[in-house]
């Protein structure tokens, strides 16, 4: 259902699509009136008639010669701004779905320990999203258009020449019949399995050459590009292999459709010339129904490729909704149709009793029987082993993962309310915070876009970065890609100026000095907590560095998924 789904958004309103169909039609006709007319009129000239007997067909040789270019022209503009029209919509509706399953529904189940598997690269998720999102025009321009437009000008053909003849007629439908079958089969035996493969190896391709400019640096390090670039090449090989696959399938069948198209015409010189003989058509009527079928043809050419484009555009949209699920995935939490906005005056009260939590598509608990209170103010370190579900109560906090039991902030069950408001009031500062390739100013602006740059230089200073900052050039200062052109410890800060621009009441802080040496991770964590304090929000600050116990007001331990008594 969620690939017809998908197959549907594809399609452009009938209104434009049938404007590119008609004109379609009339391109074809044209063609196959353009030769049937110049074949009568050679034929007819040759008898040495009075010209005004063949005035009327040098006008319109001269019409459907032009209308043949013109109406192709029309047909290309209407078509592909209507099926081009349609990418923005499939796209920001995918995103739209996508955003709900963020970030925890999104590709595989994790571990325990917070990590994503990595069968959900990022480069195939690019290639699902964009390379597959690419060819579902084709199923307008491709498969509907052709097999309507197409089969309207073939009909009429048909009918024209049984008209003429009624032996040349029967004898095209039968070649025609014959041609879409064999030119079908041929098709979807030379070039159907290399079809359905071209999407797949492309995606593999992507996510090889993603992994390669990603981790660049380490690949160098530890010798492993030229393992990484062989992976490049061998499954662009494979892609260049399907596609010269699927292309002399193209020309299979394209030869097989023009080897009919030859019997066609001698068809219907077979059954021509006796008619000639015995007076029931005249020579140019002959010329006609012979060349007739060579015109028709070449419009009916597309018809058994259709089905090779239609294979194609069905296998993206297949691996779009396998990115898409068609329901959210268990565990990740959604808005209900009756959700409220969520008030909350000043810094809110937490109150968390849990029963279980999964992550998504996972059947273990990564969370058991966590009763857990966050007043107003309070600054709390939360501790425990790697896999104890540290980050998985950071996410249940903030409602990135559901849970099995309730979850109030000052009174108010978070599941009755918008997901996105219970995200205004408890922000997340994860273990590796995502740092735009961009410079320094439009990375904070991105957590508030109002704020000038009096206020971004005075967050800059509350998090240690004041002086930093000015000796690199101020808000100017580039962060690199993922914040390459940073340290661990200054990433963690700019994300910590985030979360002070967003002015979040209550603050999760996931292992801030995981990538830190000792000395920066403590300033780190005494920055946070100072100032929280200053600024009276309640922070839960995950942690495995030692916290003087004057800056903080309680402590907690997770262990195996439940906190420790």
């Amino acid at each position: 259902m969620q690939t017809r789904r998908i197959l549907r958004l594809a399609l452009p309103p009938a209104r434009r699509l049938w404007v590119a169909i008609a004109f379609g039609a009339l391109s074809g006709a044209c063609a196959v009136a353009l030769l049937g007319v110049s074949a009568w009129l050679i034929t007819r000239a040759a008898e040495q008639p009075a010209l005004m007997y063949i005035s009327m067909a040098v006008v319109g040789v001269r019409a459907f010669a032009l209308g043949r270019a013109f109406f192709r022209y029309l047909e290309r503009l209407a078509g592909h701004n209507a099926a081009f029209g349609r990418l923005g919509t499939i796209r920001s509706d995918l995103f739209a779905r996508l955003v709900p399953l963020g970030p925890d529904g999104i590709g595989a189940p994790r571990d325990d320990g917070g990590r994503r598997a990595d069968s959900a690269r990022g480069g195939e998720l690019l290639a699902r999203l964009a390379d597959d999102v690419d060819e579902l025009p084709d199923l307008s321009l491709r498969v509907v258009q052709p097999l309507v437009s197409g089969g309207i000008v073939v009909l009429a053909s048909v009918v024209a020449a049984f008209l003429f003849l009624p032996s040349a007629g029967i004898a095209l439908l039968v070649t025609l019949a014959v041609a879409f079958v064999v030119g079908t089969l041929v098709n979807r035996w030379a070039a159907g399995t290399s079809e359905r493969r071209v999407a797949p190896l492309r995606a593999e391709v992507s996510a090889a050459v993603n992994d390669l400019v990603t981790n660049l640096d380490v690949l160098i390090a530890f010798d492993g590009l030229g393992a990484a670039a062989e992976r490049i090449r061998s499954a662009s090989a494979r892609l260049t292999a399907a596609m010269r696959t699927r292309a002399a399938g193209l020309g299979l069948t394209a030869g097989a459709v023009s080897l009919l198209a030859g019997a066609a015409s001698l068809l219907a010189l077979a059954g021509g010339i006796p008619a000639l003989q015995d007076g029931r058509i005249d020579g140019p009527v002959l010329a006609v129904i012979v060349l007739l079928p060579l015109a028709v043809f070449e419009v009916f050419g597309t018809l058994p490729l259709a089905f090779g484009a239609w294979r194609r555009v069905r296998a993206s949209a297949e691996r779009i909704a396998d990115t898409v699920p068609a329901a959210v995935p268990a565990g990740v939490p959604v808005d209900t149709p009756d959700a409220a906005a969520l008030e909350v005056e000043g810094v809110p009260d937490l109150r968390v009793r849990l029963s279980s939590a999964h992550w998504p598509g996972s059947s273990s608990p990564v969370l058991r029987d966590v009763a857990l209170d966050l007043r107003a103010g309070e600054r709390v370190v939360l501790t425990g082993a790697t896999g104890a579900g540290k980050t998985a109560l950071a996410h249940v906090l903030a409602r990135f993962l559901d849970l099995d039991g309730s979850y109030a902030i000052d009174g108010t069950d978070v599941r009755t309310v918008r997901q996105d408001d219970v995200r205004r009031v408890v922000g997340l500062v994860e273990q590796h915070p995502y740092l735009f390739d961009s410079d320094l100013r439009q990375n904070l602006l991105f957590a508030r876009d109002t704020a000038t740059d009096d206020e971004l230089l005075a967050v800059l200073d509350r998090v240690g970065l004041g002086e930093w900052s000015r000796s690199r050039g101020g808000l100017d200062t580039p962060v690199g890609e993922r914040g390459a052109l940073v340290s661990g410890g200054q990433a963690q800060r700019i994300a910590l100026a985030r979360a002070l621009l967003a002015d979040f009441p209550v603050l999760v802080v996931d292992e801030p000095t995981a990538n830190v040496d000792s000395a920066v991770a403590d300033r780190i964590v005494s920055d946070i907590l100072r100032t929280a304090a200053d600024d009276g929000r309640t922070v839960l600050l995950i942690s495995h560095t030692d916290v003087p116990d004057h800056l903080v007001t309680r402590r907690l331990r997770l262990e195996a998924g439940t906190l420790a008594a």
